[in-house]
């Protein structure tokens, strides 16, 4: 008889006991398939339960694996059975749960246990388990290596708390009473994140359709500020600053109604390709018709060879955006890389700033947000795409409008490759993009910076 003060982390209500688990049940383990031998190509009688069907408290049947009959008599021994519990034990250990009727006497893994003869009730022990306590004593008695191994002894000396019968029963109704609750919680809950995620885009798609604020007849068209760019970029062009582009897009809508665009004095009718019309005031125009009129407004980052982990440095230079710095319509600080200054002005085609939109390639394509004002200077990585806009075009409407559905679908339908899917550089200029008067433009975006903080504020709540 020895003292275990030390091991009893708190004292028990009047009635309850401490014990080990070899006290009220016994271990055993599964066994490993013969060497050689692999599982059967098709569904037999005989399921091999592996520790990646495993989950608390029950087993994921979606990818069971399955042995022959004369496989399953070498190992026929190490079996386990729906009266007896399962226990992870190595690489992940102490995953625990209940085996359904369906896989009564199914063949174990070797990196699991069963805790078989109960004596106390199956599901209270599976819950005790399952808690903090239980969990850290498998976490202190677990073999640290590579694949880190929880032994059977250390199972069976385990130190459980033990209640009668009856208060067993009651504690495991009113966790199937409670868990019932959280799941139908969870449930609603990723209802409420759904209804949110599409009134977003509704709300986005009425925006870009002229319908989410008042028009205003008074209003300054949007074709004005088309001109204007052109404008500027004639006076670039004399001054010998910016090539012309030969391919320079117009579009406007005919006497009878039609959309045509103009490239190079030529005229072509796009009425396939306009979505919806828009409100008088409104223009369509090619995304990179809004570019600023000074060189590289509208780059892609470098190709991957001239910015890679070689040009990286700890200290706090040039921060680098990558994909996962562009989340839904907000920047994401994750992922802090940061290169060179003297590499940086290697790049200085790629150089982004404060206020620029970056648009992502892929994962996916055409997500678009502003640059915040965290750094003084950025570059972008190859994966993205940086848009520098006059300061008489709204940055955010045109941000919100390249996430809009509309916008989004016609980048999906171009995108390229198999899995990972990705937009280009000429793609995103090419993009068919509505654009209103500037008020209008302010507007949409004030309404809709509203809107998110609603949205952000009802997604908080259900973290």
């Amino acid at each position: 008889m020895k003292c275990i003060e030390d091991e009893i982390p708190f004292e028990l209500p009047e009635g309850w006991e401490w014990c080990r688990v070899r006290d009220i049940a016994a271990v055993k383990g599964g066994k490993r398939l013969p060497k050689g031998v692999g599982f059967s190509p098709c569904r037999t009688a005989h399921a091999y339960i592996r520790v990646t069907d495993m989950k608390n408290h029950c087993i994921n049947t979606d990818d069971l694996k399955y042995i022959s009959e004369e496989v399953f008599l070498q190992i026929k021994n190490y079996t386990i059975s729906k009266d007896d519990l399962y226990v992870t034990i190595a690489g992940t250990i102490g995953v625990t749960g209940e085996v359904p009727t369906e896989l009564d006497g199914m063949n174990l893994t070797e990196n699991a246990v069963k805790i078989t003869n109960i004596q106390i009730n199956k599901n209270y022990l599976c819950l005790i388990i399952q808690s903090e306590f239980v969990q850290q004593q498998f976490q202190d008695k677990t073999h640290q290596v590579a694949m880190p191994k929880l032994a059977l002894e250390r199972i069976l000396s385990t130190l459980i708390p033990v209640c009668t019968i009856t208060t067993q029963s009651a504690m495991v109704s009113k966790f199937v009473e409670m868990d019932s609750l959280i799941n139908q919680i969870r449930e609603e809950k990723e209802i409420l994140a759904e209804t949110v995620s599409l009134t977003k885009s509704k709300i986005l798609d009425l925006a870009i359709r002229g319908k989410l604020v008042p028009q205003n007849p008074d209003d300054e068209p949007a074709s004005v500020l088309l001109e204007r760019i052109r404008a500027e970029k004639e006076e670039l062009i004399k001054a010998g600053k910016i090539k012309r582009d030969k391919k320079e897009s117009i579009i406007f809508k005919g006497d009878d109604n039609s959309y045509y665009e103009n490239i190079s004095n030529n005229t072509i009718c796009i009425d396939e390709e306009v979505p919806f019309d828009l409100p008088d005031g409104w223009i369509w125009c090619r995304l990179k018709s809004l570019a600023d009129p000074h060189e590289n407004s509208f780059v892609d980052g470098p190709f991957g060879s001239n910015l890679k982990t070689d040009h990286y440095t700890d200290r706090r230079e040039v921060r680098i955006i990558q994909l996962n710095n562009i989340g839904e319509f907000t920047w994401k600080n994750n992922g802090i890389k940061y290169t060179t200054y003297s590499h940086a002005e290697t790049l200085s085609r790629c150089k982004s700033y404060p206020g620029d939109i970056v648009i992502a390639k892929m994962m996916p394509a055409g997500r678009a947000i502003i640059i915040p004002d965290i750094e003084d200077v950025y570059v972008i990585s190859s994966d993205c795409v940086r848009l520098q806009l006059p300061n008489y075009i709204d940055k955010r409407y045109v941000m919100y409008m390249i996430n809009s559905p509309t916008i989004n679908k016609s980048v999906m339908k171009n995108v390229q490759g198999i899995g990972r899917t990705r937009t280009s550089l000429s793609k995103l200029k090419e993009l068919l993009v509505p654009i209103p008067p500037y008020k209008q433009q302010c507007q949409i975006s004030a309404t809709f910076d509203k809107s998110l903080f609603y949205f952000d504020t009802i997604n908080a709540l259900c973290e």
